[in-house]
């Protein structure tokens, strides 16, 4: 590696840093804002959400990473014309693929980055997410202990309690089970208490009132009791701890028989296809658009005004990049034999490249067609 390629390299990977911590900043911002009132509002203390923040980090910088390897590439080079170190070492003699060495380099550590997060630390993060998730969703105590609030733990029951001593006692509770239609039932009571046992959860209310509505019969029942156990274990909302969503299988087992997985988890043996695929397929469009952004700004000469044309061009090219993407993903889930197209946009991004590299390389070609184009303007 020449001096100019570990320059060339170095500035590329400075500013590759720089892009990811800004758009994984303000993605995390947004996200974090719908997962901070879902926690929160579930009960759930901070350190839960701060929990649930870190393990969806893996994906986010997933999400960004071709993004900041796009913007790296294109920001570097810009910036390497405007202040005329590219041109000299084009009039040097180097040509725009040897100088392309350090952007493919670039692009190979930053696909090496992203094989690590898409294939190992993204599936075990999605899998513990679902996990921590299911075990939040099943605390119903946690789901309960708010104040002054109407709550709906499952749909057909409500629960109010007015206030919370620091003991645990609960005062001013309402509980409605409108479950049963017929025969819907109404608690309230001055004080409760939340118990534990090895039956389940019950709501122990000491001083209450029953009413239990007869709709058949037309009647109201009521009864006064100076202590009544109420279940609620039935309130909690159980999950299928065993069934994993396809980001959260690891890539090892996606690796094996397809087919006994998709059996076990309840999948498509197209989506188990399609998530394998897509994992590796983002190690490959890091390169691409690495190189996209390189290549098409080398289209462009020097100018005091900077390469904006090529910039959009890049990005238009970026765009549709993606697009091919989100198309052949439902085409693989569909027909898994078809799923080499899951690598065809990134092999599209090298193709375009690779052709605007030797439209670079060949300078006298593009000046001899703007000749030709203003020579019948000159006569």
């Amino acid at each position: 590696m020449s001096r100019f390629d570990g320059y060339f390299l170095r500035q590329l990977l400075v500013l590759f840093g720089f892009f990811t911590l800004v758009l994984v900043g303000v993605f995390w911002i947004t996200r974090s804002v719908s997962l901070f009132e879902r926690v929160i509002s579930g009960g759930q203390s901070a350190m839960v959400f701060l929990e649930f923040t870190a393990l969806t980090l893996p994906t986010l910088i997933r999400t960004v990473m071709p993004m900041a390897v796009f913007a790296a590439a294109v920001y570097v080079t810009n910036r390497l014309t405007r202040e005329s170190e590219l041109t000299v070492m084009l009039a040097t003699g180097s040509s725009p693929w040897r100088l392309g060495r350090a952007v493919f380099l670039f692009g190979v550590v930053a696909g090496v980055m992203m094989g690590i997060i898409s294939v190992f630390l993204r599936p075990a993060s999605v899998d513990q997410f679902e996990r921590r998730e299911s075990e939040v969703a099943a605390d119903i105590t946690a789901q309960l202990l708010n104040e002054g609030e109407f709550m709906h733990p499952v749909s057909g029951v409500t629960v109010y309690i007015g206030r919370i001593d620091l003991d645990g006692t609960l005062h001013e509770v309402f509980v409605s089970d409108r479950r049963n239609k017929a025969n819907p039932v109404t608690y309230s009571s001055a004080s409760a208490y939340l118990v534990n046992n090895a039956s389940g959860v019950h709501l122990v209310m000491v001083d209450g009132l029953a009413l239990r509505l007869n709709q058949n019969g037309r009647t109201l029942a009521s009864t006064r009791f100076e202590d009544a156990a109420y279940d609620i274990s039935e309130l909690t909302r159980k999950s299928d701890l065993g069934r994993r969503s396809p980001e959260a299988i690891p890539t090892a087992e996606l690796l094996g028989d397809l087919d006994a997985l998709a059996a076990q988890e309840g999948h498509s043996v197209g989506q188990l296809v399609d998530e394998l695929h897509q994992r590796f397929s983002w190690v490959a469009i890091c390169v691409a658009v690495a190189l996209v952004g390189y290549a098409t700004l080398m289209l462009g000469s020097f100018s005091r005004f900077g390469l904006w044309p090529q910039i959009f061009g890049a990005f238009t090219i970026l765009v549709l990049l993606e697009g091919v993407r989100g198309f052949v993903s439902p085409i693989v889930i569909g027909d898994p034999q078809l799923w080499p197209l899951l690598y065809a946009p990134a092999a599209l991004g090298v193709i375009v490249s690779g052709a605007f590299l030797a439209l670079a390389g060949r300078p006298l070609i593009r000046s001899r067609g703007r000749s030709d184009a203003a020579r019948p303007a000159a006569a």
